[in-house]
């Protein structure tokens, strides 16, 4: 089984069904990147190019208060277990992500 293809990537993709912060998901294999957004019709950034936001450092800290590490850059938060992941560990860590985004989903701004 590929977790990649048939477990993290399904899994990301829900998650942004449910949480609009949320933008775009895209990836390959056990390498993905969500882009946050405050306002999907726009595409604005959760954070500025070249910096960071508040929202971004909430993002942060929710991420290691659930047990996560995170991996960010500008307004992406980089996806990226190792290879050896579990199918169970792989479904976790998405419930860890989904409680993450619902702490940080107040931060959309977008209708």
């Amino acid at each position: 089984r590929m977790i990649g293809a048939d477990v993290l990537g399904p899994g990301l993709r829900a998650l942004q069904e449910q949480h609009p912060v949320i933008g775009e998901v895209r990836g390959l294999g056990v390498f993905w990147a969500l882009e946050l957004v405050s306002d999907r019709a726009t595409r604005e950034p959760l954070a500025p190019y070249g910096g960071s936001s508040p929202a971004m450092a909430e993002l942060l800290t929710a991420c290691k208060v659930n047990g996560l590490l995170p991996f960010t850059n500008f307004n992406r938060l980089h996806v990226v277990p190792p290879c050896t992941i579990s199918v169970d560990e792989t479904h976790e860590a998405l419930a860890r992500l989904d409680a993450v985004f619902t702490a940080i989903d107040r931060h959309y701004v977008g209708s």
